[in-house]
């Protein structure tokens, strides 16, 4: 969906939040009524402690300060975050106890806006990222004190042409969902272009609430009669497809169907844990480093600040996920042995017989069931190898047809890459090992090639992102959005699809 300019203020507030105008009240603080004892008393908060106890208990909120910060709450929907969070009930009227939860909510919001709102490792089971920590008590009372509030709290979420474009999208979402009069389109047999179905009036009042068509002229009836699955329609549907990372055919089936019902609430649900997880990361990344996203299953190489590649990747099937980590990446493996973990044998393999294992190259090495280097090995032909606890790493495969499945999720946890021998080439020859790396190729045996630069490999999970021209959304295959949705105070969404039938290798 291409995002057009966000909504006022009071249309967003209406939409999100409760409204902060004057917290429910006329008063303001007046410095000289903040006595320093009675605001020790008031100020239980540890971060607010601090931030008195660096400025001698002195108040720091005069009339225009806080009337400023008020009106940088009432915009917390921008960041996809309700302004309750952070002021829940009217303000104080007595100066000292207003004094403290000003900079309460002061001190939450900017907090949440420069490194999250929720703490990504009691949201996810296994989370590793390094996550951005700065000083926002010193940084609230230097803004203070210059009087730039509004361009301070501006600075702190992430400064990206990403964070920017699911903001937008968050905010138009939010109006639109305002504006929604969709219902749920039931189940049925496939909706091909051309055909008839009851359906359509559903369909079309569907994407016309997430922005896929213009809303109906005030004045014209609308037509529950027509059933007619017309080229503008597919045209719409197709834009949705392409959304959803989805073969843009048309066809309305299960999945597409799922995408129709989530609906512009939805997307502006999934957009504001997209903006969550954004704002968990340091705000200045390794210049060079590996980006996986999960959720869409896609890699993304940065060189030098620069994005240089982009390529497809098989993840961890819904039941075996692949967890949220950061680790480097410093040696190439050509020719890798698989060394076939305890919990695949025991649920997978002990109970093949032995032409199944030659057919496979596999064997007992010093009591390990292990995957001779060669064509047939599942880690293909080169591992990346990281350092990670999870043993976690990427490598090539010899399943090059899982990369032209549109749902990729089929591994046992670890990354597979599209054309890894290529992309093992390439930051050979950046790193200046190019020769070491084709001749311990050429070999046929197991040679590790180290880097002479660790590259760091984050592993992320974006249901919605920015893919330089478009916002994307994908499903919770994981069903990790919930845990985050809860902490930011979001409805939870749609029980988690179940992915059947796929056949899966039994590849890491």
């Amino acid at each position: 969906m291409k995002i057009s300019s966000g909504p006022g203020k009071a249309l967003i507030l209406a939409l999100f939040s409760v409204i902060l105008a004057d917290c429910g009240n006329k008063a303001t603080v007046n410095p000289k009524q903040v006595d320093a004892s009675a605001l020790q008393s008031q100020a239980r908060d540890p971060q607010v402690r601090a931030f008195y106890g660096a400025r001698q208990w002195q108040a720091a909120w005069d009339k225009k300060a806080e009337s400023t910060l008020l009106g940088i709450i009432e915009r917390a929907p921008a960041n996809g975050l309700k302004p309750e969070l952070f002021l829940k009930q009217p303000l104080p009227t007595d100066a000292s106890a207003r004094e403290a939860a000003l900079t309460k909510a002061a001190l939450a919001y900017a907090s949440a806006l420069a490194r999250g709102y929720a703490d990504p490792k009691k949201v996810a089971a296994i989370y590793t990222i390094p996550r951005a920590n700065p000083n926002v008590g010193q940084g609230l009372a230097t803004a203070l004190q210059g009087r730039d509030l509004e361009q301070w709290f501006a600075s702190l979420p992430p400064q990206t042409d990403e964070y920017r474009a699911l903001s937008e999208a968050h905010l138009q979402y939010l109006r639109l969902a305002g504006q929604a009069n969709a219902v749920p389109i039931p189940a049925g047999k496939l909706l091909k272009p051309h055909h008839r179905d009851p359906r359509i009036p559903a369909v079309i009042a569907a994407l016309r609430s997430s922005g896929y068509l213009p809303p109906a002229p005030p004045d014209q009836p609308q037509r529950t009669s027509l059933s007619r699955y017309t080229p503008q329609l597919v045209a719409a549907v197709k834009a949705l497809q392409t959304d959803f990372g989805m073969k843009p055919d048309g066809v309305i089936g299960p999945d597409t169907l799922d995408a129709l019902n989530s609906g512009s609430a939805g997307r502006a649900r999934q957009l504001a844990i997209a903006m969550e997880r954004l704002r968990w990361l340091e705000r200045t990344p390794p210049a060079t480093r590996i980006d996986v996203n999960t959720a869409a299953t896609m890699l993304d190489y940065w060189r030098g600040g620069q994005h240089v590649d982009r390529r497809e990747v098989v993840a961890g099937e819904p039941d075996k996920p692949t967890p949220q980590i950061q680790g480097p990446f410093s040696q190439l493996v050509a020719n890798p042995y698989w060394r076939i973990p305890d919990s695949i044998y025991k649920e997978e393999l002990a109970d093949k017989g032995s032409g199944y294992l030659a057919r496979n190259r596999m064997a007992f090495r010093n009591g390990r069931l292990v995957q001779l280097p060669g064509p047939k090995n599942s880690l293909g032909l080169v591992k990346f190898d990281m350092d990670d606890p999870q043993d976690i790493y990427l490598h090539d495969t010899p399943a090059k047809a899982l990369f032209g499945l549109p749902e990729r999720h089929r591994s046992h946890g670890c990354v597979r890459v599209q054309n890894a021998l290529q992309f093992a080439a390439v930051l050979a020859d950046q790193d200046g090992v190019l020769p070491q790396f084709q001749k311990a190729l050429a070999s046929g045996k197991e040679s590790y090639v180290k880097l002479k630069t660790s590259i760091p490999v984050r592993l992320l999970y974006h249901t919605a992102f920015w893919d330089g021209s478009r916002v994307q959304f994908r499903p919770d295959v994981y069903g990790w959005d919930d845990n985050v949705a809860m902490a930011l105070g979001l409805v939870r969404g749609a029980p988690r699809k179940a992915y059947k039938g796929q056949e899966t290798d039994v590849g890491p």
